[in-house]
This record gives structure tokens, C-alpha cells and sequence, in this order.
């Protein structure tokens, strides 16, 4: 970001001076921060499972998979209801538009987790094509949501003890 290009910028300044430190956290350490790694890993890990049963034809990883892609939408739906708490509880990160951006993509991402899960409950042989393609599809909106998440921690200082600036 050009910061010289929005100093003196009023909306900018606004931005800057309300508090972004976490309201949900324990012993100063945020709990969406802490969260969030569980479904991001687990997402990733049904990916694998799904290649794996593609190349191998082993239902094992048909059974992997459906308890991976089911802890991956309810750790998802965890660290979700603690980042949206911190949405709507701090209004320093509830006035950046980054922090919508990375809520709608979490959001989706635990839909399509959700829908990865239901699939796989519906029907075991359903992972593949639809499974695959729904785990393709999570980790997608993991990167994205991830991205964004990044943007908040690095560029914005949201859930740090210390300044942006510091």
C-alpha cells in the first residue's frame, strides 16, 4: 500500500486510530488466530485423501476423507463463530473493508466444506467427481480467505498486542 499517497487522507486517519486488538483472546493471544489453522489443515488434508482414492482406487481414503471433510466444516464453523464475534465486537476491524472481505470468504469456504461433508455422508462413491471437485474448490477459498486473514494480521495489525507501525 502507497502510504504517502494516503496521509492526510481523513477516512484513512479514522481507520487508523481505532483500537484493532482482539476482544476474544486468551492471555492476550487471539482465539480466531489460534483456530483457524484446524480447518485450513483439514481441507487441505481431504484434498489429499480425495487425490490418493482417485490414484490408488483404495476405499480407505473414502473413509479418511469423510471424517476430514467433517471436522473441516465443524472446526471451520468454530473458528468462524470466533471470528465473527470479533467482526462484530471490535469496531476497528468491523470498519475495514479487508475484514469483510476475508468474513465472506471464510463464510463461503464453510458453506462449500459443509457441502463437501454432506456429499460424502449421502454417498461414498460420490467423492468422486463431486467430492474432488468440492475439495478443489475449499482449498480455493481457503487461499483466498487466508490471503485476506494475512492482509488483516500484516498490512491492518488486527489481533496484535503492539501498533501496525511498531
Amino acid at each position: 500500500m502507497n502510504e504517502t499517497r494516503n496521509e492526510g487522507n481523513p477516512v484513512i486517519e479514522t481507520v487508523k486510530e481505532e483500537s484493532v486488538e482482539s476482544a476474544i483472546a486468551v492471555a492476550g493471544h487471539p482465539l480466531h488466530a489460534m483456530t483457524v489453522h484446524f480447518p485450513i489443515a483439514l481441507v487441505i488434508a481431504t484434498l489429499g485423501c480425495d487425490i490418493f482414492y482417485w490414484w490408488t482406487g483404495d476405499l480407505f481414503w473414502v473413509r479418511v476423507s469423510l471424517w476430514s471433510s467433517g471436522f473441516a466444516f465443524a472446526s471451520g464453523v468454530v473458528a468462524g463463530l470466533i471470528g465473527t464475534a470479533e467482526l462484530l465486537f471490535v469496531q476497528g476491524i468491523r470498519i475495514r473493508v479487508a475484514s469483510w472481505t476475508h468474513a465472506v470468504a471464510a463464510m463461503t469456504l464453510i458453506a462449500i466444506a459443509g457441502a463437501n461433508w454432506g456429499v460424502r455422508l449421502q454417498d461414498e462413491a460420490a467423492v468422486l467427481p463431486y467430492g474432488l471437485m468440492l475439495s478443489v474448490l475449499a482449498s480455493i477459498f481457503t487461499g483466498l480467505a487466508g490471503w485476506h486473514g494475512g492482509k488483516l494480521v500484516f498490512d491492518h495489525g488486527v489481533g496484535l498486542i503492539v501498533g501496525p507501525d511498531e
